[in-house]
């Protein structure tokens, strides 16, 4: 079983790291911010060259930095001229108003073209950038970090294995949720508050900020205006928030699950704010997280990072068995509460990031509330009823194979729709 928590730990050391604003403009700009440095100088031209869930997760959300500015090209342009490649997806973080003025202007040039990229990835970027008498080419596949290729003058400077992302999905895959409860209740507190303690902080941050401000259509300051002031409301609420937030600008970081700040925050507020409303002890919440993110990013394995298939409710499965951890249930509450939820908001797509997020991930928190009510009664979706199988880790393959393949032309027909074709 060591060998088992040094894998998991390990696995959340890699998904759970901090990202400024929506990841896929951030991917962009990480990309451009490469290829400004490959070229050495600022681009004279640039192409970037997008999958079409890019496209879709682009169009309707504000780049972090910027106040309003919201695109493709602002975020190449802005990648090139002020990202900081060391810093990953927090690229933008030392962005300064100089530098998002002269993007304003950039833009009204035509020095950056958009492409749409065919083909069976969901996650691909390519960005090609002329200076100066030099070509640079940057190829981002699978991963918003995950770059495959860097050229300069046509000559490769790194070739990276897709291969090796996929052989990472399929051994998370060999996951289950009776092995992820059991790494959950056993694991050394240590470790586990070493990993966790920076989603806690950054993403409860941003959710008060979320309240405070008036970010998006404001849905988490609704929630808790027209509530009960419940420490369920409250976990809806702050949920909510964090994604009012994140998906109109605001320049605080959130620590991701699955290559999402949304499903991040899915995934960690519920139970950071039900543990705090209800008093419980420290190690009882960071036991209940590591439950909800793995019980996430398991589910996201079999999926992919992008989908129509909206990853909040991936999330929202992970945060209800982490909710029920917290409520002193066992494995088969856990795993009943995941089925309930899973097959109850499973029909909600993804088109795009946006404010409306918020909305959706109201939604799918409080389905896994529904879902943990339901199974602490003894209720149970049987197999057979839908796409529900014989038990819990059966029925999140189904639910992602449908998210992997049955969506897919979903998925292009939801990117004709928001782009007029």
């Amino acid at each position: 079983m060591r060998e088992r928590q040094r894998e998991y730990l390990d696995l959340l050391r890699r998904e759970l790291v901090p990202a400024l604003g929506c990841t896929e403009p951030i991917a962009i700009a990480y990309g451009a911010a490469l290829a400004r440095r490959l070229l050495g100088s600022f681009p004279e031209r640039m192409t970037v060259s997008c999958s079409g869930n890019i496209i879709k997760n682009v169009k309707g959300v504000v780049v972090p930095t910027t106040g309003d500015l919201r695109g493709i090209d602002t975020s190449a342009l802005l990648g090139a001229l002020a990202g900081d490649p060391e810093l990953e997806m927090e690229v933008l973080s030392r962005v300064g108003p100089e530098d998002v003025e002269r993007v304003r202007a950039l833009r009204q040039t035509g020095l950056c073209q958009v492409k749409a990229l065919s083909g069976p990835a969901y996650l691909h970027i390519i960005v090609e950038a002329e200076g100066e008498g030099h070509t640079a080419l940057v190829e981002i596949l699978d991963g918003h970090t995950n770059v495959v290729l860097e050229q300069r003058d046509g000559v490769p400077v790194f070739q990276g294995e897709r291969a090796g992302v996929r052989r990472a999905s399929a051994r998370r895959q060999e996951m289950t949720v009776a092995d992820i409860y059991e790494f959950a209740r056993t694991v050394p507190l240590e470790e586990l508050e070493a990993v966790l303690r920076r989603q806690v902080e950054c993403n409860l941050t941003i959710a008060e900020e979320g309240l405070r401000g008036e970010y998006g259509v404001r849905v988490g300051k609704t929630l808790l205006a027209g509530g009960d002031g419940s420490a369920r409301r409250k976990a809806i609420a702050y949920a909510a928030a964090g994604s009012d937030a994140r998906m109109s600008g605001c320049v605080l970081p959130v620590v991701v699950n699955s290559g999402s700040g949304n499903q991040g925050m899915t995934v960690s507020l519920p139970v950071i704010v039900y543990a705090r409303e209800l008093g419980l002890e420290e190690e009882r919440l960071y036991r209940a997280l590591a439950l909800s993110n793995l019980t996430a990013i398991y589910q996201k394995s079999f999926i992919g990072e992008l989908s129509a298939y909206c990853g909040v409710v991936s999330a929202a499965c992970g945060s209800a068995a982490g909710l029920a951890y917290l409520c002193g249930e066992g494995l088969e509450v856990i795993s009943n509460t995941i089925v309930n939820t899973i097959a109850n908001v499973s029909g909600m797509v993804c088109d795009g990031a946006k404010p409306s997020c918020a909305a959706k991930i109201a939604t799918a928190v409080e389905a896994g509330f529904l879902g943990l009510d339901m199974a602490r009664e003894g209720r149970v979706f049987q197999a057979g009823e839908g796409l529900v199988q014989r038990d819990v880790d059966a029925t999140i393959a189904a639910f992602g194979r449908m998210g992997r393949d049955g969506m897919r032309s979903t998925d292009e027909e939801i990117l004709n729709i928001m782009v007029g074709r």
